[in-house]
């Protein structure tokens, strides 16, 4: 549990800044998502970078459209995407209102809730792997497409939140290429992580799925 000194919630203008900035800052940072059952907390522990018009590899490259608009409006919004037909990721937008950058959570440690997290990844072999990449971290925090624009910087009990934590030295962050991304946007050193923390996940690169025959 971390310190009660460590519980403010970060004000929007953490997230008023450019997405290079934000990523790195991010970590070690406590989410706090507020489920029916109870809260869940996580120390975030990597993340990835996407820098919409100037970002091949973002959502939001090509422009706004239904399932991408969140990442126009405010900075401090959830943005939460389905992937693969299976899958939902969550991300925090950042930078000024029409720029569409955004931050990726890829991987955190729950910190609080552990109970609960469980019984949504009954597939973890441990507690660390309860986090361990984009997917496993939303549905161990209960969070889809329900979820999407969530103010994570609005005042009361929000469902989510994000907490100052214990935000870590420059010299425990590496960084390195996005996962998964293909193109001119996997070649961006936009994934950062905590050195050496068990719940970051494995890097893989982009590998075309192949279409059935």
């Amino acid at each position: 549990m971390i310190a009660p000194a460590d519980r403010t919630p970060l004000p929007r203008e953490f997230f008023d800044r450019p997405v290079l900035e934000v990523a790195p800052d991010l970590l070690g940072r406590v989410l706090v998502r507020t489920t029916p059952d109870g809260p869940i907390e996580l120390r975030l522990t990597e993340v990835e970078a996407y820098d919409g018009p100037n970002d091949p590899g973002s959502h939001a490259y090509r422009g706004p459209t239904p399932r991408n608009s969140v990442m126009f409006g405010p900075p401090g919004h959830v943005y939460v995407y389905f992937t693969y037909g299976m899958w939902h990721c969550m991300n925090l937008v950042c930078g000024p209102e029409g720029t569409a950058s955004g931050i990726l959570l890829r991987a955190g440690e729950i910190i609080e809730g552990a109970e609960l997290a469980r019984k949504r990844r009954i597939s973890a072999r441990n507690d660390k792997e309860l986090a361990k990449g984009p997917a496993r971290l939303a549905t161990a925090l209960d969070v889809d497409r329900a979820l999407d624009g969530t103010d994570a910087c609005a005042p009361g009990a929000a469902p989510i939140r994000v907490l100052t934590g214990t935000p870590v030295t420059s010299g425990q962050v590496s960084s390195g290429p996005r996962t998964g991304v293909a193109g001119d946007g996997g070649v961006h050193p936009w994934r950062f992580w905590i050195t050496n923390d068990p719940t970051v996940s494995p890097y893989r690169a982009h590998a075309p799925r192949r279409r059935s025959t």
